[in-house]
């Protein structure tokens, strides 16, 4: 099935001689170029389909997504057939949709998606991580990895291989441990540090004939750059909720627009900034947690080009350290959005809550039994219809007024729509170089993780400072962790796993560099003895950001340019107190300067950069620790508005002290950094 898998270096491009010129483009090239792009996404979509139809146990839908010879292989067990994996998933899951407080929240995230040569066939690698309750006073959660395959087949795409490892489980009272508290290997990598840059190897042969236009083209290209577009808005909200910035938010929606939550109908700017004021005032102090990281978004943008959908899972994690005060919140969200003067606003938030449960006693009874929010279509797998199972469904209809089509577009020209092709091919490089970062992290594997950067590419080592180039950024890491383990063979005592989820990707006009500001979700696993007492002190959450990532287009590989940590800006002391119990730290106490600024000196300190590492561990000025809160620094502007955040910093952060690693000084576009049409900033 996955013969087409022998991927080499000249088949990515890498072994042509510098004479060699590519082919001629043509319609039927751009043509085979955007199915294949379009394969991508229908696959992060396929698989994302499979976390929300878990969400309501719609099983019988969940073993459609599977292929006819498709099989689950969970741990040591195999589950072959559509029947036999639909009873697997029922047995398996917690019983949503059929008792009333049951929960069966899977998130599966951070991406990394392959497509073969002969676009026929992908491979990908998730994360995942589960909340389960059976509403009865059982609650449990499990987390591990993905490494999928995928197959085309009727004309539609399809999960061949669910191949799930895991590697951390644990009732909601004892916190997750090491499965079977058993030392962890390495689960094997689909893809080497080239093959991440690449998500779509250039076809082989010439392209068959389409029997397409540039016009058709045309509409298919702009539609994934909507997408693209869409989903930076919704997860721009998101990061404005986290920080209570309610003058942003507001900006986002049309003068139009509505929230629902709670049944009740918030409208218009006013009535979105008061549904926004139910979450407490504007701004955060000292132990308020208003963490929203979003997971699972599925985006969908109508024929006509001006309205779109977006539906996923937003995890609450609440609290005030102040009041010892903590709860978690699941909702799902199905947003409408729509573009005025070429930017996408939000028409209408519409939250339904899964779960709310007080930290302390979980969600073992705080399951809802709400109305399913309306799915953003028919099975990817099937075309056909979901099987609600008589579930009541909400947010079918629109709130507000149907939206006019696009007025026809100026005619295309072939160029033009190659670069606006390689803009949304631009944001899923980017996306897989991104969790590339976070894999090799986990494992340790130092060639890989210093691989996926640019020659001149520079990394930032937490609370020390940056290193520039491969070699000293791999050095780094051996000098702070040890040298790279034998993937084949190492086991771990414990993992710290480093999500790199929800991001904002801007694509510069001719595609070849992007600025990404990321979420850091952190789990960490350890072994753990429940019955010794004691609280879990090694299996908890903590969170960072990455705010001013930067990617470039590098001899046809997507590359990292630059990456810096913000972090952590909240810690749990141990699982069963949870966010909500830490204390500011004894004087001494806290986080500190890495002690690579003795082992292995970085290249460039954060204590030279100023303002902006204040506040972080290594940087000038007093060093804040959770429940204080650390500074949040933003790369872009408003996307619709334009508004400047308090703390703004556009470009990658050291070039500022060392300009000659700009990418606009390597040959590279500066991306927007504010609202933007086709990678050209608004003024």
């Amino acid at each position: 099935m996955f013969a087409a898998w022998a991927l080499t270096a000249s088949s990515l491009g890498l072994g042509a001689s510098a004479a060699a010129q590519p082919p001629a483009d043509s319609t039927d090239a751009l043509a085979r170029d955007v199915t294949r792009l379009e394969s991508l996404r229908q696959v992060k979509d396929l698989q994302r389909s499979y976390a929300q139809y878990a969400q309501f146990g719609l099983w019988p839908d969940m073993a459609a997504l599977f292929a006819k010879s498709g099989r689950i292989v969970w741990g040591d067990q195999v589950i072959e057939g559509p029947a036999a994996i639909a009873k697997w998933l029922a047995a398996h899951g917690g019983p949503a949709g059929t008792t009333p407080g049951a929960l069966n929240n899977d998130m599966i995230d951070d991406p990394l998606i392959n497509l073969s040569l002969d676009g026929e066939s992908a491979r990908g690698r998730w994360r995942g991580l589960a909340f389960r309750g059976d509403g009865k006073g059982k609650a449990w959660m499990e987390g591990g990895l993905y490494e999928n395959d995928y197959v085309r087949e009727g004309g539609r795409w399809k999960i061949a291989t669910l191949h799930y490892y895991p590697q951390y489980e644990g009732s909601y009272a004892t916190g997750w441990s090491n499965v079977g508290q058993q030392e962890l290997p390495i689960v094997p990598f689909h893809f080497t540090h080239d093959e991440v840059g690449v998500p779509i190897p250039p076809a082989a042969g010439a392209a068959p004939p389409s029997g397409t236009t540039l016009a058709a083209l045309q509409g298919r290209i702009a539609a994934v750059n909507d997408e693209d577009d869409v989903r930076n808005l919704q997860n721009s909200y998101g990061y404005y909720v986290d920080m209570r910035m309610w003058d942003d938010v507001v900006d986002l929606f049309a003068d139009d627009g509505v929230i629902e939550m709670g049944g009740k109908l918030y409208k218009g700017k006013a009535g979105v900034r008061q549904a926004m004021a139910l979450m407490g005032p504007a701004g955060l102090t000292r132990g308020i947690l208003n963490d929203h990281p979003l997971f699972d978004t599925i985006v969908r943008v109508s024929p006509g080009g001006t309205e779109a959908y977006a539906r996923g899972t937003d995890l609450g994690m609440i609290g005030d350290a102040e009041k010892g005060t903590a709860r978690w919140d699941i909702s799902v969200f199905r947003n409408r959005f729509v573009k005025q003067g070429g930017l996408w606003k939000i028409r209408e938030m519409r939250l339904t809550p899964l779960m709310t449960a007080d930290y302390k006693t979980g969600w073992a009874n705080g399951g809802t039994r709400p109305a399913m929010p309306a799915l953003l279509g028919a099975n990817p797998a099937t075309g056909k219809p979901v099987a609600t199972k008589g579930l009541t469904i909400a947010a079918a209809k629109p709130l507000t007024a149907a939206i006019a089509a696009a007025s026809p577009a100026a005619a295309p020209t072939l160029a033009d729509l190659r670069r606006r092709y390689m803009r949304s091919v631009a944001f899923d490089g980017t996306e897989n170089v991104s969790a590339a970062y976070g894999y090799y992290l986990d494992d340790f594997q130092w060639p890989g993780m210093s691989g996926i950067f640019a020659v001149k590419g520079n990394k930032q080592s937490p609370f020390a400072g940056y290193y520039f180039g491969r070699d000293r950024i791999a050095g780094a890491a051996a000098a702070m962790y040890g040298a790279t383990p034998d993937a084949s063979t190492v086991k771990r005592q414990g993992i710290a796993f480093h999500w790199r989820i929800q991001p904002v990707i801007h694509v510069s006009h001719d595609g070849r560099s992007t600025l990404q500001r990321t979420r850091l979700f952190h789990p960490n696993t350890g072994k753990y003895d429940a019955a010794a007492g004691g609280p879990n002190k090694r299996n908890t959450i903590q969170t960072g950001m990455y705010p001013n990532d930067q990617f470039v287009l590098e001899d046809g590989i997507w590359r990292m340019w630059t990456l810096t940590i913000d972090e952590p800006y909240m810690m749990m002391p141990d699982w069963q107190g949870g966010w909500s119990a830490a204390k500011p730290p004894a004087p001494g106490g806290g986080m500190r300067p890495s002690p690579l600024l003795q082992r292995y000196p970085p290249d460039l300190l954060i204590s030279a950069l100023g303002k902006r590492e204040e506040g972080f561990a290594g940087g000038p000025g007093t060093t804040i620790n959770w429940p204080d809160i650390l500074p949040m620094w933003f790369h872009y502007r408003n996307p619709v508005s334009g508004r400047q955040p308090p703390l703004y910093w556009p470009d990658c952060v050291p070039c500022e002290a060392q300009p000659q690693n700009r990418m606009t000084n390597n040959g590279y576009q500066m991306p927007p950094n504010g609202p933007a049409v086709d990678g050209v900033e608004l003024k």
